[in-house]
C-alpha cells in the first residue's frame, strides 16, 4: 500500500479510529495486526522474514541482558548481528557477490547463473534490519531494558508508517513508547496533519513531476551539458521530495497514533560542508552508521590514518547499504574522500566566515552534492561515461535545458518558498506554528495540488527499492 493511494488512506482511517477507541495494550496489538497486514499488502511471503528478524533479536536481547558479562554476552550479541545481517546479504547482495566472484575467476562463464538467487528484494529489508540491530546493541550497552513481552518488540519492529523506507528508530528512542502510553493531543494532530498534506505535495507534485525530464535525459544516448545539469539538479530535487515526502507522510501518521518519530532531514541543500550534509541528510541512517559502524571502528581517536580510515569504510558501507551496485560503491567512497578532504581542510581553518562566504560555501557544497548524485542515479559506467562526457565537452548547445527549468519550476516555487520561510525562522516548525488560518490554508492548499497535479499514478517512492 503507498502512502499516495486511497487504498491506504482507507486503512489508515479504520487503524485510526480504532487505536483511540482502545486501551493501551489493545492498541499495540491492534497496530502489530494492522502493521503485518501492511507489509503482506507488498508480499506475505516475505513477512516471515521480518518475525524471524524480531525473533532474533527478542532472543538475543534477553541473553545479552541475562549474561551482563563474559563470552556469552558477546556471543549473543555478535550472533544477533551476523544472522540479520546473513539474511539481509541473502537476499540483497548474494548474487552482486556471485557475480563478482564470477567476474574475477572465470569472466564470460555462464557457471555463476546456477548458484544465484532469483529472488525479489524484500521491501524494507535493509531498515528492518537495522532496526533490530540497534535495539540489541542498545541493550547490550545497557540504554535499555530488554522486552520481555515479545509482541512489544514485534510492534517496534514492524510499525508500518516507518516499516518500508525509514525512518531507521533506535529501540533507546522507539521501545520506551510502544510500553508506555501515548496520549495525543491537539497540537500533535495539527503538526500531523501539515506533515502529511506537505509530505503528498513533495512527493506527487514536486518528485513525481521531475521524474520524467530526469528519466529521459539519463535515457538519451548523446545528452548536452547543460541537459546533464539541470537533470542532476532535478534529481537532487526528486529524490530529497521523494524521500523527505516519505518521512514526514510517516512521521505525521505516526503522531496521529501517539508515536514521535525521529526527523530524518533537515534542509539538507543548505549544507555549508559535506560534515554539514550529513547531518542533515537521512539523519537516522548516518546517525546510526556513527553510533554503530565509525565510533565501534575508532572513530577519530586512533590517529589521522586511522580516521580516513574508518571514514572511507563507514561511507562505502553506506553506499553499499542502498544496493548491490557498483555506482552505488562509488557514490559511497566519493562522499567518504570528501568528508576526509574536508576534515583536512578545516584542521588548518580558524574563524567565522562572512555572510557571502557562507553563501559560497552552500553553493560549492551543493556542485559537490550534485555530482554525489550524478554517481547515485546512474545504472551503468557507460552511462556515467556519458554523462560526465556531456558535462566536460557538450556545452555548444543547451539542448532542452531550459524547457526542463520551465516545466520543473511552478511546482517547485513552494518547496523553495517554504524552506526559506524556515531558515529565515531557523525553525523547521513554522507552518505548524503559524495562526490557525495559514495552517489551514497552507494545508488545504497542498491537498488540493496533490489531488489535482497527480501526473503519474502511484508512483513507488525511491527508497522502497534499498
Amino acid at each position: 500500500m503507498l502512502f499516495t493511494t486511497l487504498e491506504y488512506w482507507i486503512f489508515f482511517f479504520v487503524v485510526f479510529v480504532l487505536y483511540h477507541l482502545l486501551a493501551h495494550r489493545a492498541q499495540n496489538l491492534m497496530l502489530l495486526v494492522a502493521s503485518y497486514v501492511f507489509y503482506a499488502a507488498w508480499d506475505w511471503r516475505y513477512a516471515g522474514l521480518m518475525a524471524l528478524s524480531t525473533a532474533i533479536a527478542y532472543g538475543a536481547g534477553l541473553a545479552v541482558e541475562d549474561h551482563r558479562a563474559g563470552h556469552r554476552r558477546r556471543a549473543a550479541l555478535t550472533s544477533a548481528v551476523v544472522a540479520n545481517l546473513a539474511v539481509l546479504a541473502a537476499f540483497k547482495y548474494w548474487g552482486f557477490i556471485v557475480d563478482v566472484i564470477g567476474d574475477l575467476l572465470n569472466p564470460g562463464a555462464d557457471f555463476y547463473d546456477n548458484i544465484s538467487l532469483s529472488v525479489l528484494l524484500p521491501v524494507g529489508i535493509s531498515f528492518y534490519t537495522f532496526q533490530s540491530i540497534s535495539y540489541v546493541v542498545d541493550v547490550a550497552r545497557g540504554e535499555i531494558r530488554a522486552a520481555r513481552n515479545p509482541l512489544d518488540l514485534a510492534l517496534y519492529v514492524s510499525l508500518f508508517p516507518q516499516l518500508v523506507a525509514g525512518p531507521i528508530e533506535r529501540g533507546a528512542q522507539l521501545m520506551p513508547q510502544v510500553i508506555n502510553r501515548r496520549p495525543v493531543n491537539l497540537p500533535a494532530m495539527r503538526s500531523a496533519l501539515w506533515l502529511i498534506a506537505w509530505g503528498l505535495y513533495k512527493k506527487i507534485c514536486i518528485a513525481d513531476t521531475l521524474a520524467h525530464p530526469v528519466n529521459a535525459v539519463f535515457a538519451t544516448s548523446d545528452p548536452t551539458g547543460p541537459e546533464v545539469y539541470v537533470a542532476a539538479v532535478c534529481f537532487a530535487l526528486q529524490i530529497y521530495c521523494d524521500f523527505s515526502g516519505y518521512t514526514d507522510i510517516a512521521r505525521g501518521c505516526a503522531r496521529l497514533i501517539g508515536f514521535e518519530l525521529m526527523l530524518n532531514f533537515n534542509l539538507p541543500y543548505i549544507a555549508r560542508n559535506p560534515s554539514d550534509f550529513w547531518r542533515r541528510w537521512h539523519i537516522s541512517l548516518s546517525t546510526w552508521l556513527r553510533d554503530y559502524l565509525y565510533i565501534p571502528l575508532g572513530g577519530s581517536r586512533r590517529g589521522p590514518g586511522r580516521t580516513t580510515f574508518n571514514l572511507m569504510a563507514t561511507m562505502v558501507l553506506g553506499g553499499l547499504w542502498h544496493g548491490a551496485r557498483y555506482n552505488f560503491i562509488l557514490w559511497g567512497a566519493y562522499h567518504g574522500a570528501i568528508l576526509v578532504a574536508h576534515r583536512v581542510i578545516s584542521g588548518r581553518l580558524t574563524g567565522r566566515g562572512s555572510r557571502l562566504g557562507i553563501v559560497l560555501s552552500v553553493l560549492v557544497m551543493f556542485q559537490f552534492t550534485l555530482f554525489g548524485w550524478l554517481l547515485f542515479r546512474v545504472e551503468t559506467i557507460e552511462q556515467l561515461s556519458r554523462m560526465m562526457g556531456a558535462l566536460a565537452t557538450g556545452w555548444s548547445s543547451a539542448g532542452v535545458a531550459g524547457d526542463i527549468l520551465l516545466y520543473a519550476l511552478p511546482t517547485t516555487v513552494p518547496l523553495l518558498f517554504i524552506e526559506a520561510w524556515q531558515v529565515r525562522a531557523s525553525r523547521l516548525d513554522v507552518v505548524e506554528r503559524s495562526p490557525w488560518p495559514v495552517h489551514v490554508a497552507l494545508v488545504s492548499l497542498a491537498l488540493a495540488a496533490a489531488v489535482i497535479l497527480d501526473r503519474s499514478g502511484a508512483a513507488p517512492f525511491i527508497y522502497f527499492q534499498f
